[in-house]
């Protein structure tokens, strides 16, 4: 059974691994007639693409993109669209020592229990460095859906690095774009700057929250009780690397509301329902409601450090073990954008569920 695959109608398959020549995605299921070029997915890697700022591993990636089918003419055709990204900056050399032990906090372990073997080089498969074939994949995605919803917009951004929360009340969405982390929070953005310089000095590294909001999604996409919009999105967060928490909406903090309190009220506008509030996060009952959908991570701390950690290796002999190589020593900035393009991703496929299902036919209010 292939494992690689994700989505129902929209579905794409990421291939590759971390210090192999390439890697890339397929994408199925996308509707003919959509304009799609190169050009049109490499500002989405360039956002998500290491050696940005010293905040981030300083591999050296230009993860150019490239369109091998189903694109014809500047369209696309309806057939399975082949892309990609060439590995150009690889260090095998600096794995050489883990070979044989087991990196505290990685999947290596896990595969070798599994498989009898595994990549040592990055992790192969288990590297963070698939994720750019899933937001190459995802920049196919949001051309559907700026063909097919004109007005959807997709935002990520980090409102948590390790304890240190953004303040709301400081929230600006201009500022996202301003500062390293993808942080709308100038303040906090200035406070985790010299906080993350520290702990990459000290060779340690931390975690992140990571939150997703799609603005102008229409009401009617989910379907219950195993085709829900939340329950697939829960699915697409949590299968990025590092992640450990996905919620929706409020999310675990709902359950310290009362039902009066957590109960998004509707009146009736000139366009339309309107929601006083948006605790549920733009879904209910697994189907958007026409509210912002929005969707929280939590990124654990980056598992390579060059501080020692107590392991074993291969023998069953217990050794200290120094991961070296150049790392994130916080993964959740760069994993904002993978984010937004696994929102993208979910969205397009439910789009297209939608149509096949319903025709795009809603219920009247009003």
């Amino acid at each position: 059974m292939s494992l690689n695959s994700f989505g129902h109608l929209f579905r794409f398959t990421t291939w590759g691994e971390s210090h192999g020549p390439a890697i890339g995605a397929v994408v199925d299921g996308c509707p003919a007639g959509i304009a799609l070029s190169e050009a049109d997915l490499q500002p989405w890697l360039d956002a998500r693409k290491p050696g940005t700022s010293k905040f981030t591993t300083q591999r050296k990636e230009a993860d150019e993109v490239r369109i091998l089918s189903g694109v014809f003419e500047g369209r696309t055709t309806g057939t399975p669209i082949q892309l990609l990204i060439e590995n150009t900056d690889q260090r095998s050399k600096d794995y050489g020592e883990i070979a044989q032990s087991f990196r505290p906090g990685h999947a290596d372990i896990t595969y070798h229990q599994k498989y009898g073997l595994r990549d040592y080089r990055g992790g192969g498969r288990s590297s963070a460095r698939e994720t750019a074939s899933r937001v190459a994949a995802g920049g196919v995605a949001r051309a559907v859906l700026r063909d097919l919803v004109p007005g959807l917009k997709i935002t990520g951004y980090m409102v948590q690095m390790g304890a240190r929360g953004i303040d709301r009340s400081r929230f600006d969405w201009a500022q996202i774009g301003q500062n390293p982390f993808w942080c709308p929070d100038p303040v906090a953005a200035e406070d985790w700057a010299a906080y993350l310089d520290a702990l990459r000095l000290s060779h340690n590294s931390v975690g992140a929250v990571i939150e997703v909001v799609a603005e102008g999604v229409p009401a009617g996409l989910g379907a219950p009780l195993y085709g829900k919009l939340d329950s697939d999105l829960a699915a697409a967060m949590m299968s990025i690397n590092a992640v450990k928490a996905v919620e929706i909406g409020d999310g675990m903090a709902a359950a310290a509301l009362t039902g009066v309190e957590n109960a998004d009220e509707i009146r009736m506008g000139n366009d339309g329902p309107v929601f006083l509030s948006n605790h549920a996060g733009g879904i209910l009952g697994g189907i958007s409601s026409g509210q912002p959908v929005v969707c929280r991570f939590a990124v654990k701390p980056t598992s390579s450090i060059l501080t020692p950690r107590r392991t074993i290796n291969q023998a069953g002999e217990e050794v200290e073990l120094i991961t070296k190589g150049r790392h994130d020593p916080c993964v959740g900035i760069r994993a904002v954008p993978v984010g937004e393009a696994m929102m993208a991703l979910v969205l397009a496929d439910h789009l297209l569920l939608d149509r096949g299902q319903t025709g795009g036919v809603r219920g009247r209010i009003g």
